[in-house]
């Protein structure tokens, strides 16, 4: 089975440079959730913008990749 690269928090171009060192991210997540855990199998590695995976995680999902399509933002 492949490990995913998870990114967790990360709000700006600081996610581009956890590219160059592990490679491409199979997963952004805006922030520590409950289903960004259950996301998470053994193995996979996962990058945190702050803290690590100890922080309590936030009682509010979301979207966890923002797409801008041009004239709907």
């Amino acid at each position: 089975m492949k490990c995913c690269t998870h990114v967790v928090g990360f709000r700006g171009d600081e996610g581009h440079s956890t590219r160059r060192v592990f490679g491409e991210h199979d997963f952004i997540h805006m922030r520590w959730h409950h289903r960004a855990q259950r996301e998470i199998a053994p193995g996979d590695i996962v990058v945190f913008a702050k803290n690590d995976s100890t922080q309590p995680p936030s009682e509010w999902t979301g979207d966890d990749m923002r797409e801008t399509v041009e004239g709907l933002s």
